[in-house]
């Protein structure tokens, strides 16, 4: 999700628009709500269309990152949403928080439509994902789209009566469409993790929890990864999350390759949660050290931790 510019709500007090991936009745949005009570949730299409929004610097910017299962930021079923770690790298913005969000999937159809009449059913690749045990034992044909509450509302409007689709309860109630089963996801603790994104960094604290977001690159070799990792055991630092991205910007070849030699055509981003805050004495003596052995090192943000769930 991603947030806009402000504007005047009507009552002389400048009102946030929130950006956020989708149409309405989307997790993203239930989210932004949580996140900017008294914002206008504003969607977009794609991923890539909410990156582009023109910020002001007063503005933040929330997006979804990835699912995950309280202490690890990668869903339980469902996996990350990988092209997102790509735009944070184009774009120069900041985390500045994070939202836990409860996802609870239904399964929607047409109204007067059976379960068994259903064929196919479609949503977000995560959400069936999380889904894919009730979805299979129910016998439907699963088709990825962009976005949940766009499947809910792509049945609705096309009057599909073979067609289900993976969505929220809000988004049953904005299409008017059937629940037909509740709490379809998998496991029960189904939780995902939002971030908010401005142009501006926020100053960080010591006073309450924190947690920090880093990508870096290291030199090909042995032990290499695990130098870096040893930095913040060493400062009694807590990972929530390590992951390795593809970054295709040129082809590499290995040292003593010759020209009949394999070459490496990506080179792998790190990206790191760590739980502490950019202002304590460990983190800044942690990143001074990666710095050192690191070819490159961005920090993403430092933020407070959302110690809540809904």
């Amino acid at each position: 999700m991603a947030s806009a510019r402000m504007h005047d709500s009507g009552s002389g007090e400048p009102r946030l628009r929130v950006a956020y991936q989708g149409v309405s009745g989307a997790y993203s949005e239930a989210a932004a709500q949580k996140a900017y009570p008294n914002s206008e949730a504003v969607p977009c299409d794609q991923f890539e269309t909410a990156f582009e929004v023109n910020f002001s610097s007063s503005c933040c910017f929330l997006y979804w990152d990835l699912p995950f299962l309280f202490d690890c930021s990668v869903n339980s079923l469902g996996g990350s949403i990988h092209r997102n770690y790509d735009l944070l790298l184009r774009h120069r913005l900041h985390i500045v928080g994070e939202i836990n969000y409860a996802v609870r999937h239904c399964l929607l159809a047409n109204r007067g439509v059976k379960v068994e009449q259903l064929k196919r059913v479609l949503s977000h690749p995560q959400a069936l994902a999380q889904c894919e045990y009730t979805l299979t034992r129910f016998g439907l044909v699963r088709e990825a789209v962009d976005d949940t509450a766009g499947a809910a509302k792509y049945v609705a409007l096309s009057k599909l009566e073979d067609t289900g689709a993976v969505a929220s309860s809000a988004a049953a109630a904005i299409y008017d469409l059937d629940i037909l089963a509740e709490d379809i996801q998998d496991d029960s603790d189904n939780v995902t993790r939002f971030l908010m994104l401005g142009r501006e960094a926020i100053t960080p604290d010591t006073d309450r929890p924190f947690k920090t977001s880093i990508v870096f690159s290291l030199e090909e070799g042995p032990g290499v990864l695990y130098k870096a990792l040893q930095i913040f055991a060493k400062e009694q630092i807590n990972l929530t999350k390590i992951e390795s991205r593809p970054w295709r910007r040129s082809s590499l070849r290995s040292p003593g390759d010759n020209a009949n030699g394999l070459q490496k055509c990506f080179h792998y981003m790190f990206y790191v949660d760590f739980e502490a805050s950019m202002a304590s004495d460990n983190a800044q003596n942690a990143l001074k050290a990666l710095d050192e052995l690191a070819t490159s090192l961005r920090v993403l943000g430092s933020y407070p931790a959302d110690t809540t769930i809904i």
